[in-house]
């Protein structure tokens, strides 16, 4: 299920400056959430597993299923919305697992989704957006009329945007230590500028969910690019001191604008 990634210069030298001892492998198949048992086949190349969990009582009676069973004592790696780049912390040494799915991707993006698991893993942010909001998600779910699916990709793209706070913080001074993973990090972000800028428009012609503007917006945050209203309140300070408070008022303040509108 699990081979040893051959890393370049690159991505070799981030993990050694963010994170020396994480293991990185390929993965045979592609996951959302990594079947137990396979999950737990981590156990032969690691020194220990330590399973998360998490009060059930932080998440609402309509929760989904998955996240239910995410926050219980199962060994769970990867959710709905983690990427092609999966990272973890209940095994020692730490895991970054690589989706067949990137395949066919630039290299240089490649490194720089590997490259910035190292970063974030540095910086010692929760693994899941669970970890970020706990309690408060019951309160996320009450101001965000959209049921519990909306709920959650709502809940990770403000996960992300928080992150991105604070991982495009490291990105920016790569130009003198990883000129390469620099300009991937810059070529990424290019990419999505257009589309970010059409959101506002997107979302009033109806056509792209607000749950799917959220999280390109809040996953542009990361790449430094300029986002329009409403999403560019959470591009602040505020937003990276404040967590789940800010989050919660955001969205609060952003559905009662787009009721009064309809």
């Amino acid at each position: 299920m699990f081979e040893e990634r051959d890393l370049s210069s690159p991505v070799r030298a981030a993990r050694a400056e963010y994170a020396p001892t994480t293991l990185v492998f390929d993965c045979e198949q592609d996951f959302e959430t990594l079947p137990p048992a396979q999950a737990e086949e981590l156990g032969l190349v690691v020194e220990s597993l330590d399973p998360a969990t998490y009060p059930q009582s932080w998440l609402p009676d309509d929760a989904p299923e998955l996240l239910s069973r995410y926050v219980g004592s199962d060994f769970t790696i990867g959710m709905p919305g983690d990427g092609s780049v999966v990272w973890t912390r209940q095994t020692d040494p730490p895991v970054v697992l690589v989706k067949p799915r990137v395949e066919g991707s630039p290299d240089e993006f490649i490194d720089f989704l590997l490259a910035e698991a190292f970063v974030e893993l540095s910086l010692d942010v929760p693994e899941h957006f669970i970890g970020f909001f706990e309690a408060q998600y019951a309160d996320l779910s009450s101001v965000t009329p959209r049921g519990p699916n909306s709920t959650y990709q709502i809940a990770a793209a403000l996960f992300d945007a928080w992150t991105g706070l604070q991982t495009r913080a490291e990105f920016a001074d790569w130009h003198a230590d990883h000129p390469e993973l620099a300009s991937a990090w810059q070529d990424a972000g290019s990419s999505l500028e257009e589309r970010v800028g059409e959101l506002p428009r997107a979302v009033a012609r109806g056509e792209t969910d607000f749950a799917d503007a959220t999280e390109l917006a809040c996953a542009a945050i990361k790449h430094a690019i300029e986002l329009p209203a409403p999403f560019g309140a959470l591009d602040t300070q505020a937003y990276r001191d404040h967590g789940p408070e800010y989050g919660i008022q955001w969205a609060k303040k952003t559905f009662d604008a787009l009721e009064d509108e309809s």
